[in-house]
């Protein structure tokens, strides 16, 4: 059994010895002004339900309604080779779970950052899928699980048309996914963070906080994504996307992000 931070979502084990949530007493999270609460993870399942987005052919997002915590959404990406889950969310309802296997289950779970490591644990055991986390960020993983993969460096390839970048910023291991179909897809979790009016992105040591990056930092980010092309962008929550002609507009949002610096 688990519980999870209403907070993030992150899930813990169910052990009244734990009373603190350490994602959100980081300084790029927060704990909220009425404490540190928890909720059974069969409770929020017994209360709240996901709904489904498809996006492009073979890109689907789901979110959890009403919203719970941070409320990102994840995305269901089929590849040829098999089908990705991206991020995490806290809720996996017996809905989720048979409309997921009718479209062929998961073969591997990656997260962009530990924000979203959520209940990633139960979605690895429903779907007998390995999760891959970046290594520089372990010690934000609060629940063990055999299916965890840690990997190393600044890419990986997930599939013949899916590799993981790791930018950093966020975090330490922050990645985003890169998916070579439509003419090159970013998924990008809120490393790089697309605005309000999906028309830029932005970057943050942490967003609730308000504590920027700095240019050096951002610098080395925007030239590790150098690496591959993309026209679309899509953020960690609904509505966060550029269909096209992304890159260049993360190109020139992340010069006047440095030019605001100095």
């Amino acid at each position: 059994m688990s519980k999870l931070c209403t907070a993030c979502s992150t899930s813990y084990e169910d052990d009244p010895g734990i009373s603190h949530c350490k994602i959100c007493e980081d300084e790029r999270q927060f704990v909220p002004v009425k404490g540190q609460q928890w909720l059974a993870f069969s409770a929020l399942r017994a209360t709240h339900q996901n709904k489904w987005q498809q996006h492009l052919k073979g890109l689907f997002s789901l979110q959890t309604v009403p919203s719970f915590a941070i409320n990102q959404h994840a995305f269901l990406l089929q590849s040829a080779q098999g089908n990705i889950l991206w991020d995490c969310i806290a809720n996996l309802d017996d809905a989720t779970e048979s409309l997921i296997h009718a479209l062929g289950g998961i073969d591997a779970i990656a997260i962009s950052h530990p924000h979203y490591y959520s209940t990633m644990q139960d979605w690895a055991a429903a779907f007998d899928a390995p999760i891959y986390l970046h290594e520089d960020d372990q010690e934000w993983i609060m629940r063990q699980s055999p299916h965890i993969h840690l990997w190393q460096g600044d890419e990986l390839d997930l599939m013949p048309d899916v590799t993981l970048l790791r930018l950093g910023g966020h975090f330490k291991g922050g990645c985003v996914l890169h998916w070579s179909q439509h003419d090159g897809v970013l998924l990008s979790g809120d490393v790089v963070q697309v605005t309000p009016g999906a028309n830029s992105v932005s970057f943050m040591w942490s967003y609730p906080n308000m504590l920027p990056l700095s240019a050096a930092t951002v610098n080395t980010l925007i030239h590790r994504l150098d690496k591959v092309t993309f026209s679309q962008i899509y953020g960690a929550f609904a509505g966060r996307e550029m269909t096209q002609q992304a890159q260049s507009i993360v190109k020139q949002a992340a010069e006047r992000y440095i030019r605001c610096l100095q």
